[in-house]
């Protein structure tokens, strides 16, 4: 049987090219099979004795064209990309075209008819804040809490595109994706607010409604102290 390509298994073969040799890298966080990445770090150690641009340069060398290395540094041995970060930003994207785009659906969720830009803001906007997010998510490691505080959620309108700006200190697994399909279900009037409101307050009352699609979802950005 062959083995599943991911974006780990070909950043470590690139990496072992260079004569790394350690067991597995390490990521700032997972993401679901389809959920793209414009912004993950990674950390390793390589015995390296150029620039770092010009380990840049010789990784990408070794890489599929469907992934990239864009920035290389040194930091300590004690800097973990997971437990060092300290906010996160992810971006969700509609089509909100009645005609198909093929191109931009390799990477949007069409939805049509569109939703009103009005109502998926002030929906979004009850997911500002710090509490237990358990009822649209689970905590990546087993027994984990699901207290999240989500600093900044909002939509943004391009024309026939419209996307949702996510940003938090962490995330729970699918916790994105089932937050996009809640605001939307309930901005069109097929989710029930008051179901909302108790997902929100009373972690135990799963959200049931819709996944929203992988294929929309992008990490853009992982956050770190200066």
């Amino acid at each position: 049987m062959a083995t599943e390509r991911t974006v780990q298994g070909v950043l470590e073969a690139a990496l072992s090219e260079l004569g790394w040799s350690e067991s597995s890298i390490r990521a700032a966080g997972r993401t679901d099979r389809g959920v793209h990445a414009r912004g993950q770090v990674i950390s390793y150690s390589l015995s390296w004795s150029r620039e770092p641009d010009r380990l840049t340069a010789a990784l990408n060398a070794h890489l599929p064209e469907d992934v990239a290395v864009r920035h290389t540094e040194v930091v300590s041995e004690e800097f973990d990309p997971r437990f060092n970060a300290i906010r996160r930003r992810y971006v969700y994207r509609l089509l909100t075209d009645p005609a198909p785009d093929p191109l931009k659906e390799r990477t949007r969720w069409r939805v049509w008819p569109a939703p009103n830009l009005d109502r998926v803001r002030e929906v979004a906007e009850l997911f500002v804040g710090k509490r237990d997010y358990g009822a649209f998510g689970r905590a990546p490691i087993p027994g984990g809490h699901t207290v999240r505080e989500i600093t900044r959620s909002e939509w943004v309108g391009e024309g026939s595109d419209l996307k949702m700006i996510l940003e938090a200190d962490a995330f729970l697994y699918r916790m994105v994706r089932r937050i996009v399909g809640a605001i939307l279900q309930v901005a069109r009037g097929d989710g029930d607010p008051e179901e909302l409101e108790r997902s929100l307050s009373d972690p135990t009352h799963k959200w049931e409604g819709r996944l929203a699609p992988a294929k929309g979802l992008c990490l853009e950005a992982v956050y770190y102290e200066a």
